[in-house]
């Protein structure tokens, strides 16, 4: 069932999202060569402690770490380690949630270290054209189905593709919440947006083909043919304008 908030319960979602985009702007600064992941997690751990939250991932099914950071042909969940270490050229994407005072924020950025390749910075770039292309339709009475196929047009007119079995979702109370929000999908179709709605989108585009596969850790999802991944999310609120984000600076 999709929750719609009140008004309060969304100025507490964007207090958790302020914590988010903070945190996860320290996180980008710390993407250096010869950084480890885990060195990148710590950081982010102690800063959200800091800020008397709760790292939403932390032990959530089981998750062992504050953020999730996924480097090259990893699409999501990888898992911070001091034996990952970041080197000249990786592009790394780092998610982060924030629980404070009962509600959490989501959010989500690839990062280049070093000097970086034209494909990937334009796969960084493109992935981050789709999110704004997709949300310019999460206003009241526009639907699921325009957002996604916002995203998914976007990406393909770019030579990319869209990762099918991982969407966005609703966001609350709990971390995931209905509806699912895909990054991909049919204009006119899906459920229709409306005020106070709080979702998390995050178009996750890959240079190559669209397939994953998940690694033996039980988490980390790679691109099936090896090839650069990027991400990128914000949790925003339906308005009767355009959309709120919440994990804004």
């Amino acid at each position: 069932m999709i929750t719609i908030k009140t008004d309060h319960e969304i100025s507490k979602m964007r207090d958790a999202g302020k914590i988010a985009a903070e945190v996860l702007q320290l996180g980008g600064s710390l993407v250096k060569p010869g950084v480890s992941t885990k060195e990148i997690d710590d950081q982010i751990y102690k800063f959200i402690k800091k800020h008397n939250a709760v790292p939403s991932f932390l032990n959530y099914y089981g998750y062992p770490a504050s953020a999730c950071i996924s480097i090259n042909e990893e699409v999501i969940h990888g898992i911070p380690s001091g034996k990952r270490v970041i080197a000249d050229g990786d592009i790394v994407s780092i998610d982060v949630g924030v629980l404070l005072n009962g509600y959490h924020a989501d959010t989500a950025r690839t990062f280049g270290a070093g000097t970086i390749s034209e494909e990937a910075k334009k796969l960084i770039e493109v992935t981050k054209e789709c999110f704004w292309k997709g949300i310019a339709f999460a206003v009241p009475g526009k639907r699921l189905g325009d957002l996604g196929h916002a995203i998914e047009s976007h990406a393909h007119a770019n030579g990319f593709s869209v990762v099918e079995d991982f969407v966005g979702h609703g966001v609350g109370t709990h971390l995931h919440e209905d509806p699912d929000v895909p990054n991909y999908g049919r204009a006119g179709k899906g459920p229709r947006f409306e005020k106070n709605m709080t979702i998390a989108v995050e178009p996750m585009i890959n240079q190559g083909v669209p397939d994953v596969l998940q690694l033996k850790d039980g988490w980390t999802v790679v691109t099936k043919d090896g090839k650069l991944s990027a991400h990128y999310e914000n949790t925003i609120a339906v308005t009767d304008g355009e959309p709120l984000i919440l994990t804004s600076l």
